[in-house]
């Protein structure tokens, strides 16, 4: 064909089995090892690849209950961050959901806190790096409050709700809370990027007094 060069890829017979095996083996590595903080798991999806690119199963209800994530997810969010931009701590307070999140542009670094009333480990959070080059995903339970902290010029960030998202609804708790004591990778002298109503949210005692939870 005149005015085409085409690479001939060899192998896609070992793209078709690797997919069928993944198929026939859930294609997910799940670690449940999140500080001990029951419920939270980062998943790693197996990826398929040749010189084209690369093939991955995102989302398999059937595989993800046998990892014991059974929720049915009714929402899909998408947002766009630079640099620097911080988002959260984020919570729904009527209305909580699970969250089913991943990047799939850039990195950031994803927290969880855990505010589950009665919970062993109330008030401890969880942090992970998530970015589209180690393609990993962080399940989040309800009554977490979750953010974000963006690593790389430009990220784009989405997640699975298994509620609607109630724009009244939403509680936080300021990031920096040093009862929480969240371990930001943030560089000394850097400017953050934030919404001024995440400047101004309460810590974890003031919501576990309004919202007598302990």
């Amino acid at each position: 064909m005149e005015g085409y060069h085409i690479l001939i890829v060899e192998d896609d017979k070992d793209i078709r089995d690797g997919i069928e095996i993944y198929l026939k083996n859930q294609g997910y590595a799940v670690s449940q090892a999140a500080d001990g903080i029951e419920g939270l798991k980062v998943i790693t999806p197996t990826v398929f690849g040749d010189a084209r690119g690369y093939f991955m199963e995102t989302y398999n209800y059937n595989d993800f209950k046998e990892a014991g994530i059974d929720q049915v997810f009714v929402q899909d969010n998408q947002s766009a961050s630079v640099k620097n931009v911080l988002r959260g701590l984020h919570f729904q307070i009527q209305y909580p959901q699970d969250k089913l999140v991943r990047v799939v542009s850039g990195e950031v670094f994803d927290v969880a806190v855990d505010l589950r009333p009665g919970s062993a480990t109330y008030g401890k959070w969880f942090g992970v790096v998530l970015s589209a080059e180690n393609k990993k995903q962080f399940f989040i339970p309800k009554n977490f409050a979750h953010g974000f902290f963006v690593l790389s010029d430009y990220a784009e960030f989405t997640y699975k709700c298994t509620d609607f998202y109630h724009p009244n609804d939403e509680g936080g708790i300021i990031w920096n809370d040093p009862k929480i004591g969240i371990d930001w990778p943030i560089p000394a002298g850097t400017q953050l990027i934030m919404s001024e109503k995440d400047t101004k949210w309460e810590g974890l005692a003031a919501y576990t007094e309004k919202y007598r939870r302990s």
